[in-house]
């Protein structure tokens, strides 16, 4: 705790701007107020949950200014931001010209560690980063490590590096808005998933999103693990200034080669972790242990496996681990079977990568796609799916960029386009996916899209179609 100590007395008098109430931002106040820091707290809305949130934090002494999130508070010596807040706002410009640094919750986090921390092993890509970093965190459970699923995932790493409970090890879920206000991290290893356009209107480009993941790798002291289908990813690694002797470390669905890990004759098995990497390979797990054995799962799977291996878990901890493992709702989850179809809620699919992943999971599939586009083209999509759709339904505010998809690269496949974007369109979805499927077929939620426009969020939607499945299937017995 010694250097905690050191810390409180860095903190005291220092002035902090904290950029943003929220989930992020309040206990961030919280705890540089606790540490001496003179803070104020300035958010762009100003609206009755942000007053009643402003009113908890002035009670305990901290400045908030609300409906002004973009002058500099003066005298400012520091900004700490909540992720969501883009790069070019007025404050950080503000900030740059000023010469105050910006850092995130998880710079904050990073710093505040003690000497004696559990070190990190990150995960971050645009899809597939939750699923991995609970896989990991049940992986290293199984293995008796004091371990906890942190970052991104909803478990405050402030919490986690301050709070009472030591840990052996913890595993981090990095989204690009955290990677971009950190810079000072360094993980014991990290790996990125897989790299789509996602969230450009935040990064300004593909580039800029692209570099803000590879920051993970940046001073990795183990290995960096990488996706061995994706060479972007690869190429993220051989940019990163890492600690002597860190090892790049490939998974893949195929026949692992030196240093990776894959799957031979439904076996995982690693040639990364082991005495004689050229000639020997050691059984993990089984396909049929990852839950659900969707292709795109196994690859999470061999992700959170070669962190863990990485860390020096043995192989029947990973085996143990995965077995273990609960997948979060809305992810691929099979909701029921109706008339011999089976329903698959995927609302988490939120943009076109997820999408892909899970409709190569089932064939025939009647699709229910859909929402807030975010920017994003659906031609390839399309074009990989056509020979796997029976038939689509479609649903919310974009869904005519999807249309148009599919009348390019799947013209024979029946589209039926529900003009109507409040909640109780899911129910009629479900119930049009119903007359298109046939037995043996699925019926397969994965939107492609964010879910605003309709609902209040992804796990809101899944839960309509399932409620939407569960009214379908009564009515059927």
């Amino acid at each position: 705790m010694g250097s905690r100590e050191v810390s409180n007395q860095d903190w005291q008098g220092k002035r902090v701007t904290v950029a943003g109430l929220g989930v992020s931002g309040i206990p961030a106040a919280k705890v540089l107020h606790g540490l001496g820091a003179v803070v104020t707290v300035v958010n762009d809305g100003d609206d009755e949950r942000s007053r009643a949130q402003a009113a908890e934090l002035e009670a305990q002494g901290i400045t908030v200014r609300l409906g002004d999130g973009a002058t500099l508070p003066e005298s400012t010596e520091l900004i700490v931001t909540t992720p969501g807040w883009k790069p070019g706002k007025p404050l950080f410009i503000a900030a740059a010209e000023a010469g105050v640094p910006v850092w995130g919750d998880v710079e904050l986090a990073w710093r505040l560690r003690g000497s004696d921390a559990a070190p990190w092993l990150a995960v971050t890509g645009t899809n597939g980063k939750t699923t991995t970093v609970r896989m990991l965190a049940s992986i290293l459970e199984a293995a008796g490590l004091r371990t906890a699923a942190v970052g991104n995932i909803g478990v405050s790493l402030l919490d986690a590096v301050l709070g009472d409970e030591k840990y052996d090890v913890l595993a981090v879920e990095l989204s690009s808005y955290q990677l971009h206000w950190a810079p000072s991290l360094r993980a014991h290893s990290a790996a990125v998933l897989n790299l789509a356009p996602d969230h450009l209107d935040w990064h300004g480009s593909m580039e800029a999103y692209v570099a803000d993941k590879g920051r993970i790798y940046e001073g990795n002291r183990i290995a960096c693990v990488y996706n061995a289908a994706e060479k972007a990813t690869e190429d993220l690694v051989r940019e990163a200034d890492v600690e002597e002797g860190c090892r790049a470390i490939g998974f893949t669905l195929a026949t692992p080669g030196p240093s990776q890990l894959g799957v031979v004759d439904g076996i995982l098995v690693d040639r990364a972790f082991v005495t004689n990497r050229q000639k020997q390979a050691q059984e993990l797990a089984e396909v049929t242990d990852v839950n659900p054995p969707a292709p795109h799962n196994i690859a999470n799977a061999l992700a959170a496996a070669a962190l863990a291996r990485a860390f020096g878990v043995e192989p029947a901890a990973v085996r143990d681990g995965l077995r273990a493992f609960c997948p979060d709702p809305h992810r691929i989850e099979h909701v029921a079977d109706v008339a011999q179809v089976a329903y698959i809620d995927d609302s988490k699919a939120t943009n076109t990568h997820a999408a892909e992943a899970s409709l190569a999971a089932y064939d025939p599939i009647v699709w229910i796609a859909g929402g807030l586009a975010k920017g994003a083209t659906f031609d390839e999509l399309v074009m990989g799916a056509a020979g796997r759709l029976r038939g689509v339904v479609l649903i919310g505010r974009d869904r005519a960029l999807i249309r148009e998809a599919l009348a390019r690269h799947a013209p024979e496949v029946p589209v039926v386009d529900l003009d109507r974007t409040d909640t109780g369109a899911m129910s009629e979805a479900v119930r049009e996916a119903a007359r298109l499927a046939r037995p043996g077929d699925t019926v397969l939620m994965a939107p492609a899209c964010a879910s605003m426009d309709m609902f209040v969020n992804y796990n809101k939607r899944g839960e309509a179609f399932a409620d939407a499945v569960r009214a379908l299937a009564a009515e059927s017995a």
